[in-house]
């Protein structure tokens, strides 16, 4: 058989989430509050296109139940975070048949405050509940580090599959090669680095899918950040440049769109924020979008909107989701639909 991960735009058979629970992403009540609220108002969001299941812990599902109504379908694993994106499996297809590839997490990179005793079984678990074998892989990885056009391109960044933490033995073809025998693509595009906000505490090192994705075969949407006095403007203008310069699997000259960052620099504690609407998440006839309560969510929406005529742009708070270090494409994961 011959999988491959079909693009995000492809229809999908439901979306898959996790529910936040005690861990050091949410240090005390309030916090975890206001992350369930959070994930709560995306997974509201995506259920108004398709079906959404959320895995909960053991002590989740009366808060779950409460904050979701009885639409989201609830699951009930062990979990020690919240990031389904990179927790869950990949999911590939080929014709009828759906499989899902386990990549090895290590909790990105092996971070001292992370916990993935449980997140580490997770892919092979949701693999189970949807009845789909599961395509195991040695490499480090996670879900929200790839980006796929469905055409055979992929997009990654060094950082992530070739840093440290994760791969420090691999080398640039061994993952190309790891990655194109599982997703099924023939081209990897890669990038530098990720935002600057994604290297703080609870960053992912660099993932790709806050800095750049397909919005169709040969049309990439690309983060850029305006002001010259965040250190994201020269990033984002070496993105740009890299991605302008590309062909993908097919040989076609990629379109670049430019989705301007929102307006806001800093967080409350000084730091500099990775505040991105390419953090977005595709489902049956929506587009669920990053907002961040920012002058420039409208402009992000229109372009989403031009972007994807037959589809719902619904901008959805996501500063809560950031804090905790990702965004709402960070919390999804899509099941295709075979």
């Amino acid at each position: 058989m011959t999988f491959r991960m079909p693009p995000e735009w492809a229809p999908h058979e439901r979306t898959w989430m996790a529910w936040p629970g005690p861990n050091p992403t949410f240090t005390d009540e309030e916090e975890l509050a206001a992350a369930r609220a959070a994930w709560a108002s995306v997974a509201r969001a995506v259920r108004r296109f398709e079906p959404v299941t959320m895995v909960v812990g053991p002590d989740g599902a009366e808060s779950a139940r409460a904050l979701l109504g009885p639409d989201v379908e609830l699951a009930e694993r062990e979990l020690d975070d919240a990031w389904m994106r990179d927790i869950g499996p990949t999911f590939v297809v080929d014709g009828s048949e759906l499989a899902a590839v386990d990549w090895v997490f290590n909790g990105w990179g092996g971070q001292d405050w992370a916990r993935w005793e449980h997140d580490s079984e997770i892919a092979r678990q949701v693999a189970d509940l949807v009845g789909a074998p599961v395509l195991s892989s040695p490499l480090v990885n996670e879900g929200g580090a790839i980006h796929v056009d469905g055409e055979g391109t992929v997009l990654l960044t060094d950082t992530v599959q070739l840093g440290a933490g994760r791969n420090p033995e691999w080398t640039r073809e061994q993952v190309e090669a790891e990655i194109h025998a599982k997703l099924g693509t023939t081209k990897a595009i890669w990038l530098p680095h990720g935002l600057t906000g994604d290297y703080g505490m609870y960053g992912t090192q660099g993932h790709v899918d806050i800095v750049a994705a397909f919005a169709a075969p040969g049309v990439v949407v690309v983060h850029s950040q305006q002001d010259p006095a965040h250190p994201d403007h020269e990033r984002s203008r070496t993105y740009v440049d890299i991605l302008s310069r590309q062909t993908d699997a097919k040989g076609r000259a990629l379109e670049v769109v430019k989705v301007p960052a929102p307006t806001v620099l800093k967080d409350e504690d000084g730091d500099w924020v990775d505040y991105s609407y390419i953090n977005h998440y595709l489902c049956n006839g929506g587009v669920v979008l990053c907002g961040f309560d920012d002058p420039n969510d409208e402009i992000a929406a229109g372009i989403f909107r031009r972007l994807f005529p037959e589809r719902t742009v619904t901008l959805v708070d996501a500063r809560t989701v950031f804090a905790g270090g990702g965004g709402i494409h960070c919390i999804t994961q899509q099941q295709p639909k075979v």
